[in-house]
């Protein structure tokens, strides 16, 4: 089984480029992409 993780930076941008055809030579079992967002700290 082969298991893939990938963390991107907006989708829009990635499904744009490569990214179908390097998901189509990866031939995972199971994808998951995550998304990190961040609105700021404002501290303590």
């Amino acid at each position: 089984m082969k298991l893939i993780s990938w963390n991107v930076n907006g989708i829009r941008a990635v499904v744009g480029r490569t990214f179908l055809q390097q998901f189509a030579d990866m031939d995972a079992d199971i994808f998951c992409l995550q998304r990190n967002k961040s609105s700021g700290c404002s501290g303590s």
